[in-house]
């Protein structure tokens, strides 16, 4: 029996789940566990801010299918990981966070006064998919399978594991390692043949079927998959937020959920609903009318690999347990046994309908283009980085007008390139996103568009770019002010003065303006490359010479504060958050 650290049977079952990174600061309390990470070949990313470990692990694990691995410190390090926790639980990244906490007897109860001590599980239970303790060194082995386990089953979330620092820091001897295969289920679920042949049964008979896609479409890496099945049987696909380029927009099935009206009435005109690795939450309107057919009028088959999802907010017809890739590579190669297929005439149609009402949305957006001198916006900022970057790069899209803007002008052509907190809507997240992104995928491009306002939580992280040589664009839209809120005290205040205005002074609103953080400076102060652009003229010219910079880049842009505000579509955005009364 070899004598062990318990940080070292933790790395090496880390190891052998084929774990390469893990985010997260240094701290004597569990120096048994990093140092034996980085001794097992894994490679320990530090940013500046333990909850931007939290996002860098989930940006990891949404771009590349794999387990995302964080560690905090007992104390203020975990208590500083609670943003990160609740947001990427939130949005549904498959997270791992192993923390450290006071020695053994010391709490769990807490003795009373306990230094750096909180009940980090009690606290941390109700925010994540699982958290627990390690009762004992003898047990480690035991509470790392479990974590694992629960990180792969169903729907990916933050699954936390709490380890006394004594357990890490102390050698014991442990008699064996258990293998991956011997406690968790390494195959996805697959769908019950059955089923699949009644789904194909549904899909060919329907009118007008559609594909509501969720996340759980990226996190299978199934875009390609999806892709043929909607071709194969002509059906328009639609997205959650979440989902944002499940499949390329550039596909004359793909309805981005840019075209709110329009995904609105072919949700009304479909005759049956395919939702695929989605709950139908608040932003999709519940699955409920007016903004969707009445179950009456619409079938529905559900598919998602947890199954409390199944029927929880539409009911379902047909509801399949199963990974998303697993069921789509089903329901292909029954298709193909069916060979040769109907002709779709009536979808086809359709769909070219639908393509005609795309682009006269996309030309009435596109007005904000018309004047080259004209007001500078977030939308500007999409149109030119897409000319510029290449389509497979990654776009990290943070703030909320910003957000907005660069929804509605960033066109997803290579699937699973944008990352944002869309359940969460969390500020500042998005900067250590572009960041684990860039770990991820090093050999791609990696731009954030993000408002000054969330800029500002986590401006700290630039440092960490150019401390790991993660050469990230960073384009900070500048207009001193909390744009979204602020348009909502203003017609909330004084609307008919907004509307014939549309803007009130600083005197007129409540906290909704600040001062100016010349972010091309702060960049380079921390040894990035910098740079600020006030016209349209000055944009591209600057993000070129971003490309060819070797560090990490930070473009201060001064958007035009009141144009930028009146983003588009924001009625309806306070639409979604509202019953629908159908």
């Amino acid at each position: 029996m070899e004598k062990l650290l318990g940080g070292e049977v933790i790395a090496r079952m880390l190891k052998a789940e084929g774990v390469e990174k893990v985010f997260g600061i240094i701290d004597g309390s569990y120096f048994g566990l990093y140092s034996s990470i980085v001794r097992n070949g894994i490679q320990l990313v530090s940013p500046r801010h333990e909850a931007c470990a939290v996002h860098m692990a989930g940006a990891y694990a949404r771009t590349t299918g794999r387990l995302g691995v964080c560690i905090a410190s007992n104390g203020p390090g975990v208590a500083n990981a609670l943003p990160g926790i609740a947001v990427e639980n939130g949005e549904g990244n498959r997270v791992l966070l192993l923390t450290s906490t006071r020695r053994l007897g010391t709490g769990y109860p807490d003795r009373g006064g306990t230094y750096q001590y909180f009940n980090q599980v009690g606290v941390i239970k109700p925010m994540a998919k699982w958290s627990g303790v390690v009762p004992s060194f003898s047990r480690v082995p035991e509470f790392v399978k479990r974590a694992f386990r629960i990180s792969f089953r169903g729907r990916p979330g933050v699954v936390h594991l709490d380890i006394p620092e004594s357990i890490l820091n102390n050698k014991e001897k442990l008699i064996s390692l258990p293998r991956v295969g011997t406690y968790r289920r390494t195959a996805p679920i697959a769908p019950h043949p059955d089923q699949v042949r009644q789904a194909v049964d549904l899909l060919l008979a329907a009118k007008l079927p559609i594909i509501h896609a969720g996340s759980g479409v990226l996190h299978a890496m199934a875009s390609g998959e999806l892709q043929k099945l909607a071709e194969k049987l002509r059906i328009p696909v639609l997205t959650s937020w979440a989902a944002r380029g499940a499949i390329s927009e550039t596909s004359p099935l793909s309805l981005s959920m840019i075209h709110i009206d329009l995904c609105n009435q072919i949700r009304n005109e479909a005759d049956l609903v395919l939702t695929i690795g989605s709950r139908l939450g608040e932003t999709d309107w519940w699955g409920k009318p007016p903004y969707w057919a009445s179950p009456a009028k619409q079938k529905h088959i559900q598919v998602d690999n947890d199954e409390e999802i199944l029927g929880l907010n539409k009911p379902v017809d047909l509801p399949v347990l199963s990974d998303a890739k697993a069921f789509i590579e089903s329901v292909l190669a029954e298709i193909d046994r069916r060979e040769p297929l109907p002709v779709f005439s009536s979808r086809v149609d359709t769909i070219d309908h639908y393509a005609e009402e795309r682009k006269k949305v996309r030309a009435q957006l596109d007005k904000v283009f018309d004047r080259p001198d004209g007001p500078l916006t977030a939308a500007h900022l999409a149109r030119a980085c897409q000319e510029v970057f290449p389509d497979d790069s990654y776009v990290v899209l943070d703030g909320g007008n910003t957000a907005v803007w660069g929804n509605f002008y960033h066109e997803v052509r290579v699937p699973g390139t944008v990352l944002a907190t869309f359940k969460f809507g969390m500020l500042g997240a998005g900067v250590a996103q572009a960041l684990g992104a860039k770990v991820a995928h090093p050999d791609r491009f990696v731009y954030c568009l993000i408002g000054d306002g969330a800029m500002g939580f986590n401006q700290q992280e630039i440092e960490t770019a150019v401390r790991n040589k993660l050469k990230v664009v960073y384009l900070v839209c500048c207009d001193k002010q909390w744009g979204m809120v602020k348009m909502n005290q203003q017609f909330a205040l004084k609307p008919l003065k907004t509307l014939i205005m549309k803007s009130l002074g600083p005197s007129e609103t409540i906290n909704a303006d600040f001062h100016e953080i010349q972010f091309d400076k702060l960049a380079e102060s921390m040894g990035a490359h910098g740079e600020r652009v006030r016209n349209l003229s000055e944009l591209r010219p600057a993000l070129e010479r971003c490309l060819r910079s070797e560090v990490c880049s930070v473009i201060h842009v001064d958007v035009d504060p009141v144009k930028h505000m009146w983003a588009p579509n924001l009625l309806t955005f306070k639409k979604m958050h509202e019953e629908p009364k159908g």
